[in-house]
Order: C-alpha cells, then sequence, then structure tokens
C-alpha cells in the first residue's frame, strides 16, 4: 500500500512564509509525479503545481514568484515553500501522486490534506 502524509499547514499572517511538506510511503517503485492542489472554502479544487520526473514544474499562475516545489528523492518527499501568503491563499492543501507501486501498477494517490489560514 502506498500512503501520502501532509505537514506543515497553519495559522500565519499576511506576508508571512510557510512550507508544507509531502511524505509518500509503502511499496513504491517509483514516484511519478507529485502536484499540490488546495480547496478554498466554497470553491473548487485548484491545482497549485506538479513537478514530474523530479524536475519538471508547472505552476497556477496565481503563485508564480511566491511558491516553490522541491522534492528529495532519497526521502519520497515533496516540499511547498509557500512565500508572501495572502488570505487569498487560505484553503486546504493536498498532496496527490502518481506512483508506480512495487508490483508495478500504477495508481493516483492522495492525501487526507492540511489546512493554510493566512490573517489579514
Amino acid at each position: 500500500q502506498v500512503q501520502l502524509v501532509e505537514s506543515g499547514g497553519g495559522l500565519v499572517q499576511a506576508g508571512g512564509p510557510l512550507r508544507l511538506s509531502c511524505a509518500a510511503s509503502g511499496s513504491i517503485f517509483r514516484i511519478n509525479a507529485m502536484c499540490w492542489d488546495r480547496q478554498a472554502p466554497g470553491k473548487q479544487r485548484e491545482l497549485v503545481v506538479a513537478i514530474t520526473g523530479g524536475s519538471s514544474t508547472h505552476y497556477a499562475d496565481f503563485v508564480k514568484g511566491r511558491f516553490t516545489i522541491s522534492s528529495d528523492n532519497a526521502k519520497n518527499t515533496v516540499y511547498l515553500q509557500m512565500n508572501s501568503l495572502a488570505p487569498e491563499d487560505t484553503a486546504v492543501y493536498y498532496c496527490n501522486a502518481r506512483i508506480t507501486s512495487l508490483s508495478l501498477e500504477t495508481n493516483n494517490y492522495w492525501g487526507k490534506g492540511t489546512l493554510v489560514t493566512v490573517s489579514a
């Protein structure tokens, strides 16, 4: 089985930074892609950033220049460094990944989410 566990959410003042982590564990052969989504209250879930092949990234326009995704392949962990946070960044942030297991099955997995609250 594969699990994704997010951490690092919390309350931060506008303009401040926060770093989220997402650790994948279990019978992992290869992580093909990982991404962060978010869902704000009353809004649809939206893609924040994706990383594929460990280095190719795609950022949503609304976070370009403020958020940075990085990965530690040895730890099967991806990080989201968020700077210059604004109240509109308040949301539950979800990690999800496309992972090939040791049995060579490829599936999508999701974490339970971590809440980020940005106060004005």
